[in-house]
């Protein structure tokens, strides 16, 4: 059974390949201000990025501000989500939000947290996306890579990686991973789990950390 201080270790090692292999990892999402980056990762689930990417400049060039956005007839933010999956429930997310941006927090998105993962249709994830990318404040972000890789890497534990447990792999990996490198960590991870430890037959033979990753069921090439 592997230590907390020895997962800290191979995490710090872990860190320092993915940094190499990957060094102008950023975030996928294209976006010119917190909002609109909030706004982008809502409408990224169960979607891809470069989807997102795609439609978000025509919803950008509308919509420019939270009041925008809580004001906008639902119909037409469904219209221009509709490529993006589960549009009604993700113009529901957005309006949500932005009501409480315009409301409560004069227009802004709030760099904390706790307040920004409080609001309607924000979760943690979401929050920590915000606050890693639009604000620099180093967080985890526990996407469906991060969450997978994190069992496969033995850094959380293995009953906890699956969706409903993102919270708790976030507490677990908040343990092991220096504070000032939770985006990093979170970038290169999940631009390894996108290139070469993909959800089915990992490509164990071309990892770069596969020496430090105790994953019982690695292909052989």
């Amino acid at each position: 059974m592997e230590s907390v201080a020895d997962r800290k270790k191979r995490v710090r090692k872990i860190l320092r390949v993915l940094a190499k292999t990957f060094p102008d990892v950023k975030c996928p999402l294209n976006y010119s201000n917190p909002l609109e980056l909030l706004v982008a990762t809502i409408l990224s689930a169960q979607c891809t990025d470069a989807r997102v990417n795609m439609e978000s400049p025509k919803i950008f060039a509308k919509y420019q501000t939270a009041r925008d956005f809580a004001e906008a007839p639902r119909e037409d933010l469904e219209r221009l989500f509709k490529s993006c999956g589960t549009f009604r429930r993700k113009a529901i997310a957005v309006q949500e939000a932005c009501r409480a941006l315009a409301e409560h927090h004069n227009g802004e998105v709030p760099a904390d947290i706790e307040v920004l993962s409080k609001l309607p249709g924000i979760g943690r994830k979401t929050a920590n996306v915000v606050l890693g990318n639009a604000f620099g404040i180093p967080s985890i972000m526990v996407d469906t890579h991060v969450l997978r890789l994190s069992g496969r890497l033995g850094l959380a534990s293995a009953h906890n990686v699956e969706k409903k447990y993102a919270a708790k792999v976030e507490r677990e990996l908040l343990e092991i991973v220096p504070k000032k490198d939770g985006t990093l960590f979170s970038h290169v991870v999940g631009a390894l789990g996108r290139t070469i430890c993909v959800a089915r037959k990992p490509k164990c033979p071309e990892c770069p950390v596969a020496v430090l990753c105790p994953y019982p069921e690695k292909t052989e090439g």
